[in-house]
């Protein structure tokens, strides 16, 4: 159950009986009128902008809509209390016997409790890491790939049908500077003194199991090669080894996408795709020849005053026109990306998602702008930036990573906490706010670590249902009927905040995915954690509020059916979030 879509309805149907009475016009349109819990909960258990939204249309001041609609809530028999605030707003209080609903269903739906049908199985794809294959992830992939694939699972449990995606950069030069650093460690491998590394090569440690593999392969055949030769060859293994290492740091963290799409079949497929992409664009008037002015401040050295292939961009909400093609002949990187964009769209994508990093944030605007044009407007680019991530241990700056050459690897920090911590923490807080991310503080017991104040709510509860097979053998959570049980003895203020809590979720949820937010999820499970073991420790002090009552079987069977679905509901948005709904806690 759905409480705010649930009394929307009564809502509905309010507005309904003031129509059929005369009070409202009977051709208003109800639109933009919400239920949604108070921005503080002491005002009551939902609040409805519905005489706000209505009064223009009415003709009514907001305050009289208000009352007249107020008059008719009030009689519903699940409701106890109706105030307005301010010059219109309608806070509704629930009465107790209501909240109980809530319990039945999580114990009837288990883990589908939350899960919606919004999405109506619309094809969305969300792209993310897409990190160029030159190396291990480091820990500035580690949020992008954590909120990507949050962002899936929640997409997912609304009911989207959700298809995860890398776009692998294997077309560019620095797939070429990989190839060279590699063929050094090829001949490093077949024991020829290389020296140090050049500049503009990649010299971690992690390119020597390439070259040994190289070496192992190819012999010493490719010594002799000329450059021409032994490039393409080199460079094809060589991205093929950093996607393998690419994708086994991805799975450290429980992450498996679906599709690895690569840059290069763009432009070396039985059809070149940028090409027949700007034709489309060409044909449609969206491309021209023409001259760019110099960037505003101090101009790059890169920079040239030359006619130009160029995208009109600005028709869809760029600053400026953009450039598809370079002074060479060939592509821009834009171009690839156009390119890449539309073939999503005619894969049947029109709801598209981009998690890109920090230092990306300047091209969002020409990429959804070319999203719009390549689709007509029929399909829709959300880009999410993720920020910066700063490691430290004991509130000291992390050093840089050896074996890596000059950055902390993704494995580094999944090796040392654990992926639950990692993939929680990164998601503790909004995408594109930064972040830091403490060795110490994220491996403590304590409430200041939000991964193991949730997890040990979710492990409390499993020691109540051990606990309960002492008292009442045959008593277990699974084995409870949710229309035998009398859940009307769950009455103290405590438990019903629980409840009210519970029965957040649906709509958390939904407003995640709309947003494109997973760390809503963390924050609510957060919230959850905090009502259950605030009940757990008034339990300690006031016997009568234990989950446990030897004495009264049906209050037990209540109690142990509300730890039941805040348990349920604790598993339920961990899964979401990619970390584990642990049983016990050591």
């Amino acid at each position: 159950m759905n409480l705010y879509a649930y009394f929307s309805d009564r809502i509905f149907a309010a507005l309904d009986t003031l129509k059929a009475d005369g009070v409202l016009p009977g051709d208003l349109v109800v639109r933009g009128v919400t239920a949604e819990p108070p921005r503080d909960p002491a005002h009551g258990d939902i609040a409805t902008n519905a005489a706000m939204v209505l009064a223009k249309q009415a003709k009514m001041p907001p305050r009289e809509l208000a009352e007249a609609l107020a008059a008719v809530l009030a009689k519903d028999e699940d409701v106890v209390g109706v105030d307005i605030a301010g010059p219109g707003f309608i806070n509704i209080r629930m009465s107790p016997a209501f909240w109980p609903r809530i319990l039945t269903s999580v114990l009837e739906l288990r883990g589908n409790y939350g899960s919606s049908e919004i999405g109506a199985g619309e094809a969305v794809n969300v792209e993310y890491v897409s990190a160029n294959p030159t190396g291990p992830l480091h820990v500035g992939h580690v949020r992008g790939a954590v909120f990507g694939d949050a962002l899936a699972a929640l997409l997912d449990y609304s009911g989207f049908k959700v298809t995860t995606e890398y776009y692998v950069n294997d077309a560019g030069a620095q797939v070429d500077a990989l190839a060279r650093s590699a063929y050094m460690r090829y001949r490093e491998a077949l024991g020829q003194e290389i020296g140090d590394i050049p500049e503009g090569y990649y010299p971690g440690d992690y390119l020597k199991p390439v070259g040994e593999l190289l070496a192992e392969k190819h012999g010493e055949s490719l010594l002799g090669a000329d450059e021409t030769e032994w490039l393409p060859v080199i460079r094809a293994e060589a991205i093929d080894a950093m996607l393998a290492l690419i994708k086994d740091d991805l799975a450290s963290l429980g992450i498996q996408q679906d599709l690895f799409f690569s840059e290069r079949s763009l432009i070396e497929g039985v059809t070149d795709k940028v090409a027949g992409t700007i034709d489309e664009l060409r044909e449609r008037g969206l491309i021209y020849e023409g001259r760019l002015p110099p960037p505003k401040g101090k101009t790059p050295e890169d920079w040239e005053d030359r006619e130009q292939t160029l995208f009109r961009a600005t028709e869809f909400g760029d600053d400026v026109d953009r450039a598809l093609m370079k002074s060479d002949g060939s592509y821009t990187y834009f171009a690839s990306d156009i390119a890449y964009h539309n073939d999503k769209y005619k894969r049947g994508f029109r709801n598209m998602i981009d998690v890109w990093g920090a230092d990306h944030g300047g091209y969002v605007k020409r990429m959804q702008a070319a999203v719009k044009a390549v689709t007509a407007g029929e399909g829709a680019l959300d880009v999410k930036i993720c920020q910066l991530v700063r490691l430290f241990r004991g509130g000291e700056p992390v050093k840089m990573s050896k074996r890596a050459g000059d950055f902390v690897t993704l494995r580094e920090v999944v090796d040392e906490v654990g992926p639950d911590p990692v993939r929680f923490m990164m998601l503790y807080r909004k995408n594109d706010a930064p972040l830091d991310f403490d060795f110490v503080k994220v491996t403590e017991q304590s409430r200041d670590n939000p991964v193991f104040y949730v997890q040990y709510a979710h492990a409390r509860a499993y020691s109540v249902f051990r606990n309960t097979l002492e008292v009442f053998p045959d008593l277990k959570p699974e084995s409870l009927n949710p229309v035998k049980l009398k859940l009307s003895l769950l009455e103290s203020e405590e438990e019903l905040e629980l409840l009210r809590r519970i029965a957040q979720f649906p709509r958390v949820i939904e407003a995640s995915s709309v947003a494109h937010e997973p760390h809503r999820i963390a924050f609510y499970l957060y919230e959850l954690a905090g009502d259950f073991h605030s009940l757990w420790n008034r339990g300690k002090e006031l016997p009568q509020l234990r989950f446990i009552n030897a004495a009264n079987r049906d209050l037990t069977e209540a109690r142990i059916a509300l730890v039941s679905s805040t348990a349920e509901v604790l598993a339920s948005g961990l899964r979401i979030l990619g970390v584990q709904p642990v049983r016990e806690m050591r």
